[in-house]
Formats: C-alpha cells, structure tokens, sequence
C-alpha cells in the first residue's frame, strides 16, 4: 500500500475530531495569552519593584528556560508513557504562577510565578500537540494548522488585555485571568477523557510499524535543516514582532497608534498563513510548503527595507502570510521522520522555536542600538536564503517508499 492511499485509509477509518483540535487550539490561545501577559506587564513590574534591566532579564531567561528546555524532556516521556490528564495539570500550573505574579510581594516571588508559567507552557505544547495528530484522522498538517493558529491568536491578544487591564487596575488584576485557566483545566479534562477513551481503543488495533526506513545519517541531516529553518524563520519573525512598531516610527514618522496597527496586520496575515500551511500540505506534501514558505519569501524580506510606507505594509502583510506557513509543516515533516517519537517531536520544535525567537529577539536589540533599526531589517532580509537547505530534505518519494 502507497503511502497515499494508506493516509486514505486511516481517514476513512478515522473521521477528524475537529472538536478535540479545536479544544486544543481554544486552551491554546489561553495558554499563550498567559505566557504573553509576563512580557507584556514588564514595563509595570520594573516602576513598581524598581527592577533594573537585568533583572528583567532575569525573568525572560527562568520563563524560557522552563517553557524552552523542559518542553523536549516532557516529551520523551510522555511518549513511553502518555499521560492523559497532564494537560490540565499543565494549565494548573499556569494559573499558579499567574496567582503568584498577582500577589507577589518581592522579586523573588515574580521569578517563582514566571517558572510556574513556563512549567505550564512546557507540559501543555507537546501533549497537546500529540492530541492534534491523533485527532486529525491522517490530516496532520490541518491539525497542527488549527493547534497552532490558537497559540498565535493567543500571543496576539496578550498584550492588548495587559494594556487595557492589567496596567489600568494594577498588578492584582493579573489574578483575574486565572479564570481563564480554570476554563481551560475544565476542556482540557474533558479533552483527557477522550485521549483515554482513544488509547483504549487503539490498544485492540494491531499495532502500527512506527519505523523509517531512510538512512540514519539522512533523518540526523533533515532534523538538522528542519531545525536551522525554524531558526531562520523565528529570527525574521521576532524582528518584525518585537521591532517593526519601531522602525515604521522611526522610518515614515507614523504614531504609535498607527504602528500598532500595522503589527496588528502583520500578526493577523501570520495567523492566516498559519491555518493555510497545513491543509495546503496535506495536499501537496510538507516539502512543498516549505520551500514555498522560507524561501518564496525571499523577494518581499528583500523589497522591506527599501519600501515606502504603503508598500510596507503590503510586504510585511505577505510576509507574514507566507512565512507563518511553514512552521505547521516543519512539525510535521519532522514527525514523520520519526514516527512514535510526536511529543519529543513536538517538544523540541516548540521549544526551539520558542526560544529562539527570546534570544533573537535581545541579540536584535543590540544590534539596533548599535547601528540602527533599518539596519536590523536590511541584515535580516536574507535570512530566508537559508532555505536552500531545504535540498536537503528527502524527497516526498523517498518518503513514500520508506512507509511502504
């Protein structure tokens, strides 16, 4: 049986529980907001505690460090003994931290509540991402799409609810978003039951090959460029989302409204790229994306840094649209190269990825206060060349012929 046909097969046998992914995508989103709101209640942390930058720091490294490096380990072992009911422990442990940056009374409190959010974040990516493979039916690039668009909405959404109320009502008010992860320890309880209910069922199957049958070396080599891609994607990324209200102030003069609202577009055209890329993969094959996405968008990162305002705004909106659409299918493709390894998978994808976009994110900076915002977008404009690496990805035939 071809691998096209198997896939066939598995959704025929399995429909796609888009209530199960859509759960996730929603706990997601809440996940992601939680994690953003640390970010974004800095400026209030640092006048109310009188905290220096390093201290800043201080907080962005135990917050990556938990959410970043523990997210692979999670996975390991959730994929020799998958836990169910970890998710909801995962958002538990989320709004603890968030109760502790509520009422913390000193700067050791706040750098406890930013390890438990990032605890929450490292239990809650991998699992949850291994329940969007299961419930895709063999749609695996729809599935990751949908998880995760949630968590770009969601990073979206954090930082207008800190301005309109956390900054507003003080730092108190933080406590109020433990409702929403009450909320999503209820969903994410209910998304456990079927998790069980789904290995009960899988254990009276017979059991799948879960091997591949592509070189050693070859797999080490495509991890290695999948992994290099997430670093060049989170790279440009993090630059747009953390410096381009700067540069459009700076560049055309515009106001800080004005900038706001074209991050907000750049964010939106991510998050539809973001739902695009799976289905689009599903269809054509992971590879086809990528090369698209990284790659493809080389002429407008190219174009940025010489464009009038209008014209920014219209890169910077296909920018997003066509880089975002990768990230779905680099999990993907990743996964299928190691089959039965999806929460390691997911984890280290994640995690990398989430991490990077951290330390790129401060390196930019000071690349900025050394030789100027416009600078930052002229270097980083050919990072997408980067995606040449992409030949070195086994082909969709080889692919094929080792799953048969």
């Amino acid at each position: 049986m071809t691998d096209a046909s198997a896939t066939a097969s598995r959704i025929q046998a399995d429909n796609t529980a888009y209530a199960v992914i859509l759960a996730v995508s929603f706990c997601h989103l809440l996940n992601d907001v939680m994690q953003s709101l640390l970010a974004a209640i800095y400026p209030m942390l640092k006048a109310d505690y009188g905290l220096d930058f390093w201290q800043i720091g201080v907080l962005t490294m135990t917050f990556q460090v938990t959410a970043s490096l523990l997210q692979p380990l999670i996975g390991m072992v959730t994929d020799k003994r998958p836990m169910p009911y970890s998710l909801p422990v995962g958002m538990g442990s989320s709004m603890v931290g968030l109760f502790i940056l509520a009422f913390a009374s000193d700067y050791t409190l706040l750098i406890l509540g930013a390890a438990f959010i990032g605890i929450g974040s490292a239990i809650f990516h991998p699992e949850s991402s291994r329940v969007a493979r299961l419930a895709s039916g063999g749609r695996y690039g729809l599935a990751q799409s949908l998880f995760q668009v949630g968590g770009n909405f969601g990073s979206a959404l954090g930082p207008l609810l800190a301005a309109f109320i956390v900054v507003p009502r003080g730092q108190g008010s933080v406590a109020w978003f433990s409702a929403a992860a009450m909320l999503g320890m209820i969903i994410l309880w209910q998304v456990g039951k079927w998790y069980s209910r789904y290995r009960v069922r899988s254990a009276k199957r017979p059991a799948a090959a879960v091997t591949v049958a592509l070189p050693r070396k070859k797999i080490v080599i495509a991890l290695v460029v999948l992994a290099l891609l997430v670093f060049t994607k989170n790279i440009y990324m993090a630059s747009l989302s953390s410096y381009f209200t700067f540069f459009v102030i700076h560049k055309f003069g515009v106001t800080v409204q004005q900038s706001q609202l074209m991050l907000f577009i750049f964010l939106g055209a991510a998050a539809v790229g973001t739902v695009a890329g799976g289905p689009i993969g599903d269809r054509l094959g992971p590879k086809f994306v990528i090369w698209f996405s990284i790659l493809g968008v080389l002429p407008f990162t190219l174009a940025l840094p010489y464009a009038n305002l209008e014209w920014t705004m219209a890169l910077t909106a296909l920018i997003g649209l066509i880089l975002a659409s990768a990230f779905p299918a680099i999990v993907v493709f990743a996964q299928e190269l190691v089959p039965g390894r999806v929460g390691m998978i997911a984890g280290i994808f994640f995690g990398f990825a989430f991490g990077m976009a951290g330390i790129a994110a401060a390196v930019l900076g000071v690349v900025a206060d050394a030789r100027g915002i416009e600078f930052v977008y002229l270097v980083c404009s050919y990072l997408p060349l980067l995606g040449l690496l992409t030949i070195f990805l086994p082909s969709q035939r080889e692919m094929r012929t080792s799953a048969a």
